[in-house]
């Protein structure tokens, strides 16, 4: 667990503690490690959560399947960067998505009980944990509204771009990379691939923006 100790140190949820202090507080949480394959649900549809998770190593995404197995891209979760941690909340409800190992990836989960109830030790910096949760929260529900923004576009072109523009805009630049394949990005807009491909050569044909691969560049 040392290996990891500068992501967390680094992750939102423990901003302003130190190496030292997270050591301690891991005791504390009752963190736990686990080793994932690409491809492997780290979480299923209809489990209960008693821990919310963080990323240390690789990238997961979160998804939401129906009836028929098409599934729907909800967020990409990279190193530092917490997971389940409304359904760890809301413990007697199932959960109503999956979480699944876009590469190999190492997670550790924590009890959500103990991060919200000072230990018996009543140490110092747990006040501040709790801080840092709900920023947490408070940040993933903005990136839950930026796509309700592009999801709320009309045509697969308005999609397109108000994602494509959100992304140029975060990274700052007009030339940017973004975290999907072709696939990914068709799932995470809820719009068919080959519609998007045919969408994305016509936008590039018009010199709006190039792309190679998941590299894009917006042009005036």
């Amino acid at each position: 667990m040392d290996e990891y100790l500068p992501v967390l140190k680094k992750s939102s949820l423990f901003s302003g503690v130190s190496q030292e202090e997270i050591q301690s507080m891991l005791k504390c949480l009752s963190a736990r490690t686990k080793h994932y394959k690409k491809d492997e649900f780290i979480i299923r549809s209809g489990d209960y959560i008693r821990s919310i998770g963080m990323v240390l190593s690789g990238t997961a995404l979160i998804i939401q399947e129906d009836f028929w197995g098409r599934r729907t891209i909800i967020s990409e979760v990279t190193p530092g960067f917490i997971f389940a941690e409304t359904y760890a909340c809301l413990a007697s409800i199932p959960i109503e998505m999956s979480v699944v190992a876009d590469s190999e990836c190492d997670v550790v989960f924590l009890d959500y009980n103990k991060i919200m109830t000072v230990c018996t030790s009543a140490c110092g910096y747990h006040t501040k944990l709790v801080q840092n949760f709900l920023t947490a929260i408070a940040g993933k529900n903005m990136a839950l509204t930026k796509k309700m923004q592009h999801m709320s576009q009309k045509t697969i072109r308005e999609k397109l771009l108000s994602y494509l523009s959100t992304e140029s805009l975060k990274s700052g630049t007009s030339s940017f990379d973004i975290p999907f394949n072709r696939q990914q990005l068709a799932d995470y807009l809820s719009i068919d691939r080959s519609a998007l491909s045919n969408e994305l050569s016509k936008l590039q044909a018009e010199g709006l923006l190039s792309y190679k691969k998941n590299r894009f560049t917006l042009l005036e």
